[in-house]
């Protein structure tokens, strides 16, 4: 087991990562202010591991009431929101129950978000069982749900106590999900670690085959990465959206198609390619940059043409990115493979080329 601390003083939490460790159910008792949590899981990954960990969670002493939402993005609303609520009122949950995210990033989020909430908050224990979950979503305290004209527009930061990244549950996730996972990797490795970058150039393939030694050492250096970013700006006032890399035009892809047609991953990683693509247009990297991270993201498996979305249409769903500020949209650029920036300078025009240089001839899904 490897662990990295996030480092926010009172709140900070350590994130760990290895093998075996949904079965060390002392790992979250430690934290938990009494024997009692509510697991929240979805109606996919509560038959593959809710009994395990409920299982480990009793060997260890905690009382463990189960709650299993429906599967899926769209499904990140307030429907299933108070189905977790009902839950924890009809069980009388109280303060000290500590809520329990079993699942990918949308389990996550949710229950994340119902934790910031409930009771005007009670603490939260992350154990993601996706990649994209592992390296991104769980760590940070970013939680929410979306609503029709934006994605996570309504959410809070609530920072978990614990993390616990459990390589091993990776072998039963759908490729699809893999692939979307390492889109969030590449992501870190392109905007702040050149080294890890080229890293990743080299290991892709093992880690699309799932080589455990090589998924553990991308989990942990995007953990690592992400830890740094969040202790210096928990709010997202200023580096953090760095980390949003992709994501303005990622999240208006997941948008404009409907929650749940494009996974995450998918949307981010024509993203990137849209970003590094402005990012070109802008002057600040060269072509073979752009061609350098395409190549990477194809090899992954992952989508380098965005959906036929009108641009008129991607601007308009820009302008409520969480980042716009004093209705300008301010855009992660790439200065350099492992370094980003941000801008909220760049003419329209050059915003419509590059969605229209990346655009593909239809909006169908990546295949399954």
């Amino acid at each position: 087991m490897q662990t990295v601390r996030i480092a926010l003083g009172e709140r900070g939490y350590d994130i760990h990562i290895g093998r075996g460790l949904l079965a060390r159910a002392g790992l979250i008792a430690e934290v938990l202010p009494q024997p009692r949590v509510a697991v929240v899981t979805n109606a996919t990954v509560g038959p593959l591991y809710l009994d395990a960990l409920t299982a480990a969670l009793g060997g260890a002493g905690v009382a463990v009431v189960p709650v299993v939402l429906p599967d899926g993005e769209q499904h990140k609303n307030w429907e299933t929101l108070n189905l977790v609520y009902d839950a924890l009122l009809a069980n009388r949950c109280d303060r000290g129950t500590t809520i329990v995210a079993l699942g990918g990033g949308v389990v996550g989020d949710t229950a994340g978000f119902a934790a910031a909430t409930y009771q005007r908050g009670v603490p939260f224990v992350q154990v993601p069982t996706t990649l994209l979950a592992q390296v991104d979503s769980s760590v940070g305290g970013k939680t929410g749900i979306n609503h029709p004209r934006g994605k996570n527009m309504i959410g809070a930061f609530h920072q978990p106590s614990l993390v616990l990244a459990d390589i091993d549950v990776l072998r039963t996730l759908p490729e699809r999900e893999l692939r979307a996972g390492l889109a969030e990797v590449i992501k870190h490795g392109v905007i702040r670690d050149a080294a890890f970058f080229g890293w990743l150039e080299a290991n892709v393939d093992r880690l699309v085959a799932r080589e455990t030694d090589a998924l553990a050492h991308a989990v942990r250096r995007s953990v690592e990465i992400k830890a740094e970013v969040v202790a210096l700006d928990e709010r997202e006032t200023g580096p953090r959206a760095l980390l949003n890399f992709g994501h303005t035009f990622g999240h208006a892809i997941e948008t404009g198609l409907g929650y749940g047609d494009w996974l995450h991953g998918e949307a981010v990683a024509a993203g990137m390619v849209m970003a590094a693509e402005l990012s070109a247009r802008t002057g600040l990297i060269a072509g073979a940059d752009v061609a350098r991270l395409r190549a990477l993201l194809a090899r992954a498996g992952l989508p380098v043409e965005a959906p036929a979305l009108p641009a008129q249409r991607m601007l308009e769903l820009m302008q409520v990115d969480k980042k716009a500020l004093r209705g300008r949209v301010r855009f992660v650029l790439l200065a350099a493979v492992g370094h980003a920036v941000v801008r909220d300078d760049l003419p329209e025009p050059a915003v419509r080329d590059a969605i229209a240089a990346c655009a593909g001839r239809d909006a169908a899904a990546p295949a399954r």
